[in-house]
């Protein structure tokens, strides 16, 4: 069955960096593009960023552009998100999810193209 199982979360300090690993299983993790999304405290699941199958393309939420990186190994079925410059409001769950194409699609229902979610690593930016 599949697995996606994510890791790395913690505590860092404002300004500080985390890198997030999300280990897959159970399928055939090259064929689908993957995305990393959150939850903040009181608040709905946002997409964070998303990478192509063969990772030739990668987006990102405009208010994380430029401080995080999203990756993947597919040798090693694993999709990373590197975040640097963290900030409290990058608080919250991270999810990784598998995708049901081999391309990230925007639309309104976005969570709709994800048929799998890990279990969510918990990220907290304070001082």
């Amino acid at each position: 069955q599949v697995q996606l199982v994510e890791s790395g979360g913690g505590l860092a300090q404002p300004g500080g960096s985390l890198r997030l690993s999300c280990a897959a299983s159970g399928f055939t993790f090259s064929n689908y593009a993957m995305s990393w999304a959150r939850r903040a405290p009181g608040k709905g699941l946002e997409w964070v960023s998303g990478i192509y199958s063969d990772g030739s393309n990668a987006y990102y939420l405009d208010s994380v552009k430029g401080r995080f990186t999203i990756s993947r190994d597919n040798a090693k079925n694993t999709v990373y998100l590197q975040m640097n410059s963290l900030k409290p409001e990058d608080t919250g769950l991270y999810y990784c999810a598998k995708s049901q194409r081999d391309i990230v699609i925007f639309r309104t229902a976005w969570e709709e193209e994800y048929d799998h979610w890990g279990q969510g690593t918990q990220v907290t930016v304070s001082s």
